[in-house]
């Protein structure tokens, strides 16, 4: 699943967060990426890492790095309860910042090298799809076949 966001969202994202230097670097990539997410993510990435190409099947980097935390981001406390706080007042900063700096902690207790642009990225996109449909779109199958 690609999401994009839209110009005007980026503007209303910029405005939201400005002083948050992380996050407006996160949002002028988007720009850059007409708001493409995942392209974005990928730039952050490299910036971040120097490396972009992990050929995993089919799945992208950004869907990867869903994968090895999805299980902090979809419980039922802490972060999915600050996100689903924030889709009832998304004119809230101070939500939006605590998400990004809970993912940014949950991700180094997994060892994955994210920092706060690399977050806002991976937060707009569960924001954008929604963390219902992030989380059961994607559930790791319960029964092998």
């Amino acid at each position: 699943m690609n999401a994009q966001l839209t110009s005007v969202e980026i503007q209303e994202l910029q405005q939201l967060l400005p002083n948050d230097t992380p996050a407006q670097h996160a949002l002028t990539t988007l720009q850059q990426h007409n708001g493409n997410l995942e392209a974005s993510f990928d730039t952050l990435w490299q910036e971040k890492v120097g490396k972009t190409d992990y050929s995993r099947g089919k799945k992208s980097l950004l869907q990867l790095t869903l994968d090895e935390i999805r299980a902090e981001i979809c419980g039922d406390d802490g972060l999915r309860g600050t996100i689903k706080e924030y889709t009832k007042n998304p004119g809230s900063s101070s939500l939006l910042n605590s998400i990004i700096g809970s993912l940014v902690a949950v991700a180094a207790v997994h060892g994955i090298p994210i920092d706060g642009a690399i977050a806002t990225i991976v937060v707009l996109y569960i924001l954008k799809i929604g963390i219902n449909v992030f989380c059961k779109y994607t559930e790791p199958d319960s029964k092998p076949e």
